[in-house]
């Protein structure tokens, strides 16, 4: 069968759109155009071989072998694997290293392989095809590093081409099988990466150990044979750097003598994270050392640097010296053990505490030099926590040393490096969390982070010139797999990915794992999904975080939001072929609808706990038992998961609620009633918890549709109806028989309405009850709507989404960029450059400004917020001011400083991803305002604008955006009102 008549017989059955996109030329990585026929890896089922020299690097020759099981992974044949050129070839791959292997380097010598732009460099890589390279070799593949990952990045890059995905194995993302493979004749470069060191942490990883005590190494929490899988995932990624697991369910990493010589011979430099100073694990190893270090009185020494000072040294030491021949890391400083704080019990003040870590540091370099020498780089040190005010306070790192800034653990940086910092010869370098156990909450279970969000930070981070490392840390690496490979793209090619195109990494990452067809879809899913995770990460969902009575139902509509994804999701996966079905719950349908589950349960909850305010009868035992019943799903997806997705290959590796997670969300409390054999008829309109006293609010701009809550208080069934007192009043339904509950939904017909303001009313009769629901209708007309410019003020507010803006202007080489996919909306707002000088003065001629329409239908002096994204500064002010017309700007400034504490300024900002900050504005007369945004510090990120003209209430989300002609016009007519809702 030729590759042209499979391919027909592919799409035949629909699977042709499956095959895997093409790894896309980058700034870093060129595919240059050639008219050459491309080079057959396979064809009609016969193999070409793969030389490697046998004097070439161990990763080199180990990732060749990789090479050889992926073209039987996608032909069915497996090439040879040859350390000599065979006297006679038609085809040949050749993989190598520049300086290693005689055989590149005689290609190169006699002009016949261009390396120019890779020689020398770090890690970077070309290849191409070359004619005639060797006697009786017709043609070879040539892959050719500048060093050796640089050879193992063009290895698997070649690996990537042909269809074989970095997640093949951690996700099970299927090969699409061919008799013919081929590659482009080249050349295709990959130049050196952005960031020098690139990596993972694995962290919190009591899930990651489960599953690798039950699947992979009985006898083992974490050993060898999982770092294989952790090695490879890595190298496949571009990464080369790992901070292994550290936790006390698991095994430290030097425990398996293995584990070191294994990722020497992968080529994976390995360091340790901030507790754990010289490649030492203070939870596992010091207490042994100590008993064996026994002071005179026989009492154990503590891990005390100004009590115990040469025991510790002691300690430092040998692991220097048996991990000196490795290709490591060397954490230096101290925390204390298993992430807690630096303990100093002779130095009491930040001063002392100063001189303290100076010491520890001078002791830690003088071990390296004397242990290690030379090749004890990098060596880091990594202002975590505490020893970021010490740091501050002045800690002295040398030159050398590469400092290692962190975020606030949930992805806003907490300090970047300085002009001074910048020039340090060590560089500077990120710890960033995807992934994080502690406080205010913890969120381990599902990728949540934005990527747009993520991209705004490592952008501000490289445009500081902390590019020397990234650590990211993926707690136990599943369902990280989509942030983790953006981050690690992104570490590879800042460049690629900008303000506006975030998504088109998800359409090319998902095309590749389940084909181009479906990128887009699978794009638009995970963008939705992240902008839900954005208003509240489901790890951090609470009863009572978003209102069940304001904005026509605040929780209820993101919860439809989530089912019309899950749809989506559930359609897009009945079209996939059934190789591809494992790969997308894992990747896909399990993020989806375990999140919508997580905030379903506790819809169902806040439901069940206002049931109960309200006095309703069987609806309350009704929402008590969806909300059970969304748990119960809840834990039936993750069973499916652990169980038998690819035949329960991943058994334990996926729990919601590992033990000791605090603050974890679980199954939330409901109240059930006994039942009562009596029925009454109750009321609770839109905007009230109980009662109709607040009336529902009409306007036509917006158009709203609002809803009444019809609820019997008893058991037993009632007959009830509904009359409007005017007939443009519409109402979803009108009465009939109710047993729990009916929401009864309410519109407007803008056509029949009068022009003026109008206080008409519902009449609800039953159970020998009556009650009245008052409504307000505002009808300017349709003309008025139509000639409105800028946003409305209507049911006495404006809210306006930042990123629509009528007028930009820049000022002082500053500006504001619209940033796609970031915060809770579909874009915010970002003054930029992130290292423009803050601007203090004289800001409506000097600071970059922002200006916004506004029609407001009232006058006063009016409260208005501004919702920005919670990016810190340690060092200084995170600031920005608003005005309205010409009036003097306001300044604002938020919280600059991570506190790690619950329930403070910035516990509130990280849990709701968002600051607001509040002033007021004075409208001195109706109609058309301007309000006017301006930069103060650089690298503010704003989301929305809300004035309060006197009618808004409590909520967790910004309402609903309000009337715009352009940016939200909302329906021409009234729609058909849909049938009752929740």
């Amino acid at each position: 069968m030729t590759r042209k008549s499979f391919l027909r017989g592919l799409a035949a059955v629909g699977a042709a759109p499956l095959l895997p996109a093409a790894v896309l030329p980058t700034a870093t990585a060129e595919a240059a155009p050639s008219t050459r026929p491309d080079f057959p890896l396979l064809r009609n089922g016969t193999p070409a071989d793969v030389f490697v020299d046998a004097a070439d690097d161990p990763a080199v020759i180990r990732a060749a072998g990789d090479l050889v099981a992926d073209v039987e992974r996608v032909g069915g044949a497996g090439p040879r694997l040859l350390h000599t050129v065979p006297r006679r070839a038609e085809l040949l791959v050749v993989v190598g290293t520049i300086g290693a292997s005689p055989v590149i380097d005689r290609l190169v010598r006699h002009g016949r392989l261009d390396v120019s732009r890779v020689e020398g460099r770090w890690e970077a890589s070309v290849t191409r095809v070359v004619d005639r390279p060797l006697p009786g070799v017709d043609r070879a593949l040539v892959i050719a590093g500048s060093d050796r990952r640089g050879t193992v990045y063009g290895v698997y890059d070649t690996s990537e081409r042909i269809g074989v995905s970095p997640w093949y194995w951690w996700a099970d993302v299927p090969v699409v099988r061919r008799d013919t493979v081929t590659v482009p004749a080249g050349p295709f470069v990959r130049r050196e990466p952005a960031v020098r060191y690139r990596g993972i942490f694995i962290n919190d990883e009591q899930n990651l150990t489960t599953w690798s005590h039950r699947t992979q190494e009985p006898d083992k929490n974490i050993g060898p044979r999982t770092y294989e899988r952790v090695f490879e995932l890595l190298l496949r990624l571009k990464a080369n750097y790992l901070w292994p697991a550290m936790h006390p369910y698991s095994d430290f990493f030097n425990k398996h003598r293995e584990n070191p010589e294994l990722a020497d011979r992968y080529g994976i430099v390995v360091g340790s994270s901030h507790p754990e100073a010289m490649l030492r694990n203070g939870v596992h190893e010091w207490e042994p050392w100590a008993e064996e270090h026994r002071k005179p009185d026989g009492t154990l020494p503590l891990y005390d640097y100004t009590v115990n000072p040469a025991v510790i040294s002691d300690y430092w030491r040998a692991r220097a010296r048996q991990n000196a021949g490795y290709d490591s890391s060397w954490t230096i400083g101290m925390r204390g053990l298993h992430d807690s704080a630096l303990e100093t019990k002779y130095a009491t003040t930040i001063p002392e505490k100063v001189a303290v870590m100076n010491d520890i540091i001078t002791d830690q370099r003088r071990i390296l030099a004397e242990e290690v020498g030379e090749a004890a780089e990098p060596q880091i040190f990594i202002p975590y926590k505490e020893v970021l005010e010490l740091y501050n306070a002045g800690v002295r790192v040398p030159d050398d040393v590469t400092l290692i800034w962190p975020d606030d653990n949930h992805g806003n940086m907490r300090q970047l490096p300085d002009e001074a910092e910048r020039r340090r010869a060590g560089g500077n370098g990120i710890y960033y969390h995807l992934s994080y156990w502690g406080r205010p909450r913890s969120y381990l279970w599902l990728d949540t982070t934005q990527l747009s969000k993520v991209w705004q930070e490592l952008r501000r981070v490289h445009d500081h010139q902390a590019d020397r490392m990234w650590i990211f840390n993926v707690g136990d690496i599943k369902s990280i797999e989509t942030g983790l490979s953006f981050c690690l793209d992104m570490a590879w090619d800042v460049d690629r990915w900008g303000p506006g195109n975030v998504e088109d990494f998800l359409v090319e990452w998902a095309g590749r794992q389940f084909g181009r067809r479906h990128g887009p879809e699978i794009a638009a899913i995970r963008t939705e999904y992240y902008r839900l995770a954005a208003e509240r990460r489901p790890e951090f969902i609470d009863k009572a975080v978003f209102s069940t009575v304001h904005h026509g139902d605040e929780a209820e509509r993101r919860l439809s939001a989530y089912e019309q994804l899950l749809d989506r999701v559930r359609k897009l996966g009945a079209k996939l072929p059934e190789p591809y079905r494992d790969a997308f719950y894992e990747l896909v349908e399990y993020p989806v609808h375990g999140a919508y589950l997580m905030n379903l349960k506790y819809y169902w909850a806040d439901r069940n706990a206002l049931a109960v305010r309200q006095g309703r009868g069987a609806g309350t035992n009704r929402f008590a038992d969806l909300a059970e019943a969304a748990h119960a799903e809840e834990q039936a997806i993750t069973r499916r998961y652990n169980s038998e997705i690819a035949g329960g290959k991943w058994d334990g590796i996926v729990n919601p609620y590992p033990s000791q997670i605090p603050k974890a969300p679980g199954r939330p409390a409901v109240t059930r009633l006994p039942r009562q054999e009596t029925s009454g008829l109750g009321l609770a309109a839109e905007g009230n918890e109980t009662g109709t006293s607040r009336p529902l609010s009409f306007s036509s701009y917006t158009r709203d549709r609002r809803f009444v809550d019809v609820f019997n208080t008893g058991f037993l069934p009632l007959q009830w109806q509904a009359e409007p007192s005017l007939p443009w009043i519409r109402l979803s339904t009108a009465g009939g028989e109710l047993t729990d509950q009916t929401r009864v939904w309410v519109e407007i017909d803008w056509a029949r309405a009068p022009e003026g303001t109008h206080h008409p009313s519902l009449t609800f009769t039953g159970a020998g009850a009556t009650i009245e629901v008052p409504l307000r209708v505002v009808s300017d007309g349709e003309r008025a709507r139509q000639r409105a410019r800028g946003f409305v003020e209507a049911h006495g507010y404006v809210s306006i989404d930042a990123a629509h803006f009528d007028r930009q202007v820049a000022r002082g080489g500053a500006r504001w960029r619209v940033v796609r996919g970031l915060g809770r909306r579909t874009a915010a707002v970002e003054a930029v450059p992130t290292t423009a000088p803050p601007v203090t003065e004289d800001l409506p001629t000097r600071s970059p400004e922002l200006r916004y329409r506004v029609r407001f239908t009232s006058s006063g002096t009016f409260p208005v917020t501004v919702f920005r994204l919670p990016s810190l500064d340690e060092r200084g002010k995170r600031r920005l001011a608003i005005a309205l017309d010409d009036q003097p700007p306001t300044l604002l400034s938020g919280q600059s400083i991570a506190t790690g504490n619950r329930g403070d300024a910035w516990a509130r900002n990280v849990e709701e991803g968002i600051e607001k900050l509040t002033t007021t504005v004075t409208v001195t007369e109706p109609g058309e305002h301007v309000l006017r945004l301006f930069m103060t510090d650089p690298a503010i990120a704003v989301d929305q604008i809300v004035i309060d003209t006197g009618g808004l209430p409590a909520s967790c989300l910004a309402p609903p955006e309000s009337y715009h002609r352009v940016f939200s016009p909302g329906p021409a007519v009234a729609p058909d009102v849909e049938a009752p809702g929740r």
